[in-house]
Formats: C-alpha cells, structure tokens, sequence
C-alpha cells in the first residue's frame, strides 16, 4: 500500500526565515562596517574600470538590443550605458569580477562578496532616477552600504562551514542568494517578499564550477558573478508583482535543495548575522590573484629581490633543483596546477605560474595573465621546479574565526646545495590585521583605476566624495553614478 505524502503546504524553512528577519530588522551599528564598506566600494569599482580596458569584457556588456536606452534605467559606471537593472547588474557583476580583483572571503566556501555590487548599485540607481522622475526622494550612498554590508554578510556567514565546492556547485550560487534577499529589501520588499525570492534562488538549476577547472577552465568565470547577481534582481521584481514562494525548498524530502544538491545535509552555522564579514573582508590591493595564493606571491616577490639573479634565465632555472611551496590544503586543492595552461583564467588559478611571475619580476598584473607574457619560456621552466606541500597549521590557521590566516611560505633549493631563505607571509596586506599598510594601498589602486577611464578633473571630483565617509553616504545614488560616466 503507498504511502501518501501530505500536501499540507508546510512554514518556510527556517534558512529562509532569518535571512528575511536579518535583511529587515537588523540595524548596523558598526563605524569599522560603514568604513570598511566605503573602502570596498571605491576598490570595487576601480575593479570594473580596469576592466574596461580589455575587450573581452566589454564584448558583453551594454543593452541586449544594440542602441535601447531605458528612461530612469541604471547606468553602468565608465560607460555611456543606461540599462534596465537586470542587465546592469550584470554589467557591473562582469566588470568587477573580470580580473579577479575585488575582495575575497575565505571559509569553507570561498567567494567575492563584492560581486552584490553589480545588483545593488544597478536597482538602487534605478530607483533612484524613478523616484526623482515621480517627485519622491532617491536613495543615499549610505543605503548602498548598508546593502553592501548585509550582503556581504549573508554570502559570508552562509560560506563559513558550508562547502558548495564540494559537491561540486559554484560559489556563485552564494552571490545570487545574498543579492536576492537584499535586491528585494531595497525593492520595499515584505518578509514574505523576500522569503519567496530567496526559495526561487535556492529552485534555480545551479552553476558547476567546471568552467573553474582544468581541462575546462575558461572566461566564464568572469561573468558568472554577474550573472547570479542578475538573475538576483530579476527574481526580485518578479516576488514583487506576487510571484509565489516555495517554503521547503531546502529541506523537501527527495526534492529539496539539501537531497538534490548537497547529499542530504543541512547547512550549518558558526554564527548569528551581523556584521563580522564586512569588517573581516580580505582585498586584493597589490596585485591580482586567486586570493589562496597571495601571500605566496608576496614571498615570491621578495625571493626575487634576494635570488632573482640566480633566476633570470633559462640556464640559470636549470641548476635549481625545487622550488617549494609550503601552504594550506585549499590552495592545495583549488590551484595547485601542472601542465598546460590554455587562457588567462587558467593562468590566475595557477599558484605556479603566479609565483613564477613573482620571481622573474618581482611584480605582477593582470597583462602578466596574457598570452604574449605566458609565451616566455622561463614562466614554464619555473612552474616544472615548483612543488606545493601542506603545512597541516596553515590549514587549521585558515579556518580559525580568530586568525582567518591565509599563510604560505616559499623556498628555493639549487643543485649546488645552496638555498634562499625561507621566507613566510601568514596574512596578506589585504587582511584586516594590516589595514593601516592596506587602506593607503588600496586608495593608490583606486587613483591608478580611476585615471584608466576620467579626466583629471572627473577624477578629482570623484575622489573628493569617495575619500569623505559623511559626504559619501550623504549624496543620492543617482549623483554618485553621474560622477562615473563618461
């Protein structure tokens, strides 16, 4: 005799209900957020404008039909596009993520929680511009930041014991969940709103990370980020016009998110909302790469100042006998890589080839990624040389809530018998324990970032809002934007 299941319509999984309870009820108290969030913004931004000089990111940007303008559309900063919010957030996304810029978060999820930017900034610049056009009041830079900060939080706290990776799913999946519940708050969005947008994001059929891994690893992603923060406003504004919910999207027998995606296990959390995961955001200010890999390269650099000599040419690679890589398993794990490298997407997953870089020159940007650069043949002697070993501490060091130390130590050992010094980085001057060295860092990429696309005086106008946290957070959404186009 068959069982019946019961169509008893069941209350919303309880994932679902704090993260609408968190989106709406939490108030942020923290200066270090409201500081720290301002520093993301100008960083991430700057991120996309450095994009713009490369033409594979901007073959897919702009309206879906050539020439549309949108009245009161979002404009998509160092562009001349006004966009509906839906593919501006996916502007802005791809621009941000392009060269593996913008900040990171590092737990048993990784990800890039400034990729909420490209919703937030594409909706609240929309409403902005609709709000004026019907007499009402337009957003704040501050309301941006305070949707920064709660995004930030839920990809965050989401990723800090909850491995998507391992089952083979995107770290996007995190962008699109985080946009969604805070898209549909700025939307006016109710509690149940936002509940039922966010059981669609868990519905969507999500990203694997194929596209992240040899022998498949390609551009994608670099736009898959926009891509879920789009898909985020999209599913907004459809719960906004009554789009219904479904309550056991996670934990539905057989069908739910747990069984289908995730082996039949519950998220788990090490703790409340807040805002612990703005204060604690790691940037990538000095160079970029996959962030499991920065302090090695900060090592990198310095061994070529110290042997670069002994390095710099293919005679010379041949007496070293290795090049050892001490690190933590996820660096291990994620770009630990041999072989061909086939793209610049592969190259920036690749801790050989962004420490080989790091010792021929003793720096590295994203034209190292490119192909004129990957054709020298020192890259490729260097990488054969290197091997990566796990330092059991550095992996518990990595999860530590109170350390979130991303360490890597480097070594070079010669045939002669001679060695360099070992030489370690626990935290990378992106960290928070290195803020006073970072910020002032951080605002020199961004100066650096802003001449790629403005002139003097655009740039000094720019700069005289975004290095004034009052005067920031003062000025409508709309104005803001304005100052960025071009």
């Amino acid at each position: 005799m068959s069982s019946h299941i019961s169509n008893v319509r069941p209350a919303p999984d309880q994932v679902l209900v704090d993260i609408a309870d968190y989106v709406c009820d939490y108030e942020i108290q923290s200066a270090e957020a409201y500081d720290t969030a301002r520093n993301c913004l100008i960083d991430t931004l700057g991120c996309g404008l450095e994009a713009l000089s490369y033409p594979a990111c901007t073959k897919l940007l702009g309206p879906i039909v050539p020439g549309t303008v949108v009245p009161n559309g979002a404009k998509v900063p160092g562009t001349q596009f006004q966009l509906d919010p839906v593919k501006a957030a996916f502007d802005i996304g791809a621009m941000v993520r392009w060269l593996d810029f913008n900040d990171t978060w590092l737990a048993a999820e990784w990800g890039h929680p400034s990729d909420n930017l490209g919703g937030i900034l594409a909706i609240a610049d929309y409403l902005s511009r609709s709000r004026i056009a019907e007499g009402k009041t337009p957003l704040t830079m501050k309301d941006v930041l305070s949707a920064m900060i709660k995004a930030h939080e839920i990809q965050g706290v989401l990723a800090l014991e909850n491995s998507f990776n391992r089952v083979g799913l995107d770290h996007v999946i995190l962008v699109k969940v985080a946009s969604t519940a805070v898209v549909t708050w700025m939307l006016g969005g109710s509690r149940e709103e936002i509940v039922n947008a966010l059981s669609h994001a868990w519905l969507d059929g999500q990203s694997l990370r194929t596209y992240r891994h040899s022998p498949n690893t390609g551009p994608r992603k670099s736009w898959a980020a926009g891509d879920a923060t789009s898909r985020a406003v999209r599913l907004a504004l459809m719960a906004l016009k009554g789009e219904i919910g479904y309550p056991s999207v996670l934990t539905a027998k057989t069908w739910g998110f747990y069984d289908v995606s995730f082996k039949g296990n519950a998220f788990k959390f090490q703790r409340p909302y807040g805002s612990y995961v703005m204060e604690q955001i790691l940037f990538k200010i000095s160079f970029p790469a996959e962030f499991h890999s920065q302090t090695a390269v900060e090592c990198a650099f310095q061994l070529h100042a110290q042997a670069g000599a002994r390095l710099d040419t293919l005679e010379k690679i041949a007496r070293i006998d290795k090049i050892v890589i001490t690190t933590h398993e996820s660096a291990i794990r994620i770009i630990d890589k041999k072989g061909p490298l086939h793209n610049p997407a592969d190259r920036d997953h690749c801790i050989q080839y962004m420490t080989a870089i790091g010792l021929l020159r003793g720096t590295l940007t994203a034209a190292d990624y490119e192909d004129d650069i990957a054709a020298d043949p020192r890259i490729d002697a260097l990488r054969d040389k290197i091997e990566c070993v796990e330092n059991p501490q550095y992996s518990k060091d990595y999860h530590d809530p109170e350390k979130r130390s991303i360490a890597n130590a480097m070594q070079i050992f010669f045939k002669d018998g001679t060695q360099s010094d070992k030489v370690a980085v626990e935290y990378p001057i992106g960290h928070r324990r290195r803020r006073a060295e970072g910020i002032p860092e951080l605002v020199k990429k961004f100066k650096v970032n802003l001449a790629r696309r403005f002139p003097a005086k655009q740039q000094n106008a720019i700069l005289a809002v975004c290095l004034d946290q009052h005067k920031l957070e003062a000025l409508p959404v709309n104005e803001f934007v304005d100052l960025m186009v071009i």
